[in-house]
This record gives structure tokens, C-alpha cells and sequence, in this order.
């Protein structure tokens, strides 16, 4: 199947009912730089999100060359990962969206949480649907057209900001009424999308930029002349309180990493490429090979 590793991302959905689900550490880079260990890191990311799961495995990669031993947990929704990390559970959230999107754990849990740096500008929340519906091209133009849809908005977890944004904000803002937002998970979400599309039939689904799935099918969002669906934001990587004090090096190799469209692009399509099937080393090696020359914060061998 040409959709990265949806099969994949359908499991990591299916296995949604574990809080937090420990990985195994030291297999999520390159092994580090031997007896020169500066401590453990723990990267907390939700792994159906491949904009946390990319930038996961690039600070692996960096911050085992510094000298780090770095663990990875996977957790499967928001709310825990923001709980995780205020308690100190796990160390980082790689990739946070906590101006717009999460700002409600923010308004909860930011007192206990260290921003470490933004990486991505111009990130966006959205409603879409395939380019092949001509008629629909904004969301105004749902309201009155719940039968086409079936009355159903597909949505990804429910603890998720963009579930928050669409069913708080978006769907009262346009008057609709007559829809259900249907949540479950992105891989669930994800599938529905796959199988509509393959039949050229109606659906519209919450999605994001970045992310992957705006390439692997055919897509437009949808126009929001209201704004409802939130402003666009940076996207940030978050520590526990604490973590440049802790761990000085990591936070100032962590502090300089800046990602633009097309470097971003091109990690995530490596890491979720069906031809890296661990989602590791390899494909960040791939990815520093071709970019490493643009960036001033590489940590080489």
C-alpha cells in the first residue's frame, strides 16, 4: 500500500487503550558515543502524530551523538503525554503544539513544563475533503450537505485539540447541527479517509499541516472564513521543569534546531516511508545525508 505505513499507524491506533507504553531505549538512534553518557533522556510523543514521531527519532540520533542515552515512550493521547511530562514521568515532548492547539494543558500543566525551543512555523489545523467533491470548497459549504456526508465529520482521539477546536469551536461557529464528529484515532481516521477515497465517495475528515497524509491522498482543506478553526502556530519541543538544568548540552543542541517546509517534509516522508520499516536510524541517516549541509546544529559522529 502506497500510504505510508498506514497499516502500521491503524495498529498503533488499535493499541490506544495503554496510557503509557515503554519502548526500548538505545535502539532509537545510533547508539550514542560509547562511555561518554551524559544521562538519560526520556522522549514521551504520541506515534500516530509523525510530526512528534519524526523529530523523535532526529533528537535521538542527535542527542546519542552528544553522549545521551535516550528512552522512548510512546503514549497515546494529549492528555497523558502533557500529564507525564508536568510530573516528570518522561523528560520531552518533541513535538508540541502548545500555542493554539494544546493551550488548554498549557493553561493547566505549563507551570510545570520548560519550553525548550520552537522548530516549525506555521502550523494549521483544518477540515478536508477530496479534490474530486467540486462542490464543497469551504467550510460554509457543509452546512446543508449532512446527507452527503452522512452527517458524519471523521475525527481523530478524542482527547486531541484539533477534536477540542472542531466540535467547541468549528462545528457551532458554522451551524452544524446535523453532523457528528466521530472520534476513535488517526490510524481509524486515517482508514476511512483510504477506503472513501478509493470509492470517490464523500467524506470529510479533521487533518493538520504538517503532515504526511496532505500528500499521500488527494486533498484540499477547507476554507474557514471564520477562523474557527484556530490560528496557525509553531510548533514547540517542551521539557519538564528543570531540563536545561539537568541536562545543559541537550538543551542548547535542542534550542538551535529550526526546520523549514521542505526539510520537515522530507524527515517525516523518511520516517514513514514504507522502506524503513523501525522508523529509525536509518532513515534519519538518510535524511542527514541529503540535508546536513543546510543546517548549523548537526551533531556529527
Amino acid at each position: 500500500m502506497k500510504k505510508r505505513h498506514l497499516t502500521s499507524i491503524i495498529a498503533l491506533g488499535a493499541a490506544a487503550s495503554l496510557a503509557l507504553t515503554g519502548c526500548a531505549g538505545g535502539d532509537a538512534g545510533n547508539g550514542g558515543n560509547g562511555g561518554d553518557d551524559k544521562g538519560t533522556i526520556t522522549m514521551g510523543f504520541l506515534p500516530a502524530w509523525t510530526d512528534g514521531l519524526s523529530t523523535a527519532y532526529l533528537l535521538a540520533d542527535q542527542l546519542e551523538k552528544l553522549g545521551y542515552t535516550v528512552e522512548m515512550e510512546e503514549v497515546v493521547d494529549a492528555g497523558p503525554l502533557y500529564t507525564a511530562l508536568a510530573q516528570g514521568d518522561i523528560d520531552m515532548y518533541p513535538s508540541a503544539w502548545s500555542e493554539v492547539t494544546h493551550a488548554s494543558y498549557m493553561e493547566e500543566y505549563g507551570d510545570d513544563i520548560e519550553d525548550l525551543g520552537t522548530y516549525y512555523e506555521g502550523a494549521v489545523l483544518t477540515l478536508a475533503v477530496p479534490e474530486y467533491l467540486d462542490e464543497i470548497n469551504s467550510i460554509e459549504d457543509l452546512k446543508g450537505n449532512a446527507d452527503m456526508f452522512g452527517g458524519k465529520i471523521i475525527g481523530i482521539e478524542p482527547g486531541a485539540g484539533l477534536t477540542k477546536q472542531t466540535q467547541e469551536t468549528a462545528m457551532p461557529e458554522y451551524g452544524l447541527d446535523d453532523y457528528e464528529l466521530v472520534t476513535s484515532s488517526t490510524g481509524g481516521m486515517l482508514a476511512e479517509l483510504d477506503t472513501a477515497v478509493a470509492a470517490e465517495e464523500p467524506i470529510v475528515v479533521t487533518l493538520w499541516r504538517p503532515f504526511w497524509a496532505n500528500d499521500a491522498w488527494p486533498l484540499k482543506d477547507l476554507e474557514d472564513p471564520k477562523g474557527a478553526m484556530g490560528e496557525s502556530e509553531a510548533l514547540h519541543f517542551l521539557g519538564k521543569s528543570g531540563f536545561a538544568e539537568e541536562f545543559p548540552e541537550a538543551a542548547e543542541l535542542i534550542e538551535k534546531i529550526k526546520l523549514n517546509d521542505e526539510q520537515y517534509g522530507a524527515l517525516e516522508s523518511l520516517v514513514t516511508s514504507d522502506e524503513y520499516e523501525d522508523k529509525s536510524a536509518e532513515a534519519v541517516d538518510k535524511w542527514l545525508d541529503e540535508n546536513a549541509d543546510q543546517l548549523d546544529w548537526v551533531v556529527s559522529e
